[in-house]
């Protein structure tokens, strides 16, 4: 063979090796962020889980309102799940919007069982309830972070070049990130609380 060919299959060679060696790099970030948005779905789940303690704390205070606890049993199951494979902004507002609410509607139920029976929040199943939902919260706000972190490694590989050729090539589409609620950027009013 002469010289020329050998140098376009040298050519060729380290070519298709930098592109089977991107592509690895684009996956190995992709799944790194699919793992972290399972910690951020088990995260959730925990908060889910704690409605169930919540309901039993209020039942077992001894006076509840039926209302209340549907209102909360209704928005725990009504929480959705998200594939992992097509984590798109859309997809990820509509999951954070369904566990926004009913964690708002989880707060509002509990808060009129409180207001109602303020011998609740003296029990030490409710106060330990309390301080599980707080270590909760923190967990699903570092786990978002963390998931954000990770999409934006995913992300910013797939956009920059050379990357992106393999990326294009393959399939690998951007991923969505969290952001904040609607109005979360407003500070909350402390009249009801004078």
């Amino acid at each position: 063979m002469k010289k020329s060919t050998w140098i376009i299959l040298g050519i060729i060679a380290i070519v298709a090796i930098w592109a089977v060696s991107a592509n690895n790099k684009i996956n190995v970030k992709q799944e790194n962020a699919t793992s972290k948005w399972a910690d951020v779905q088990a995260d959730y789940q925990r908060r889910k889980d704690l409605v169930e303690q919540a309901i039993n704390v209020v039942k077992g205070a001894g006076n509840y309102e039926a209302g209340t606890l549907e209102a909360v049993i209704k928005a725990r199951n009504n929480a959705p799940q998200l594939d992992a494979n097509d984590l798109s902004e859309e997809n990820i507002a509509k999951f954070q919007n369904a566990y926004d609410k009913m964690a708002q509607e989880m707060t509002r139920a509990i808060n009129v069982t409180v207001e109602r029976y303020p011998e609740l929040t003296a029990t030490k199943n409710y106060q330990e309830f309390q301080a599980q939902i707080e270590g909760c919260e923190n967990r699903i706000n570092v786990s978002r972070k963390k998931f954000n972190e990770a999409v934006q490694a995913y992300n910013t590989t797939i956009r920059i070049f050379p990357t992106s050729l393999i990326a294009s090539i393959f399939g690998h589409k951007p991923m969505g990130y969290f952001s904040a609620s609607e109005g979360a950027d407003e500070a909350p009013s402390t009249e009801a609380l004078l």
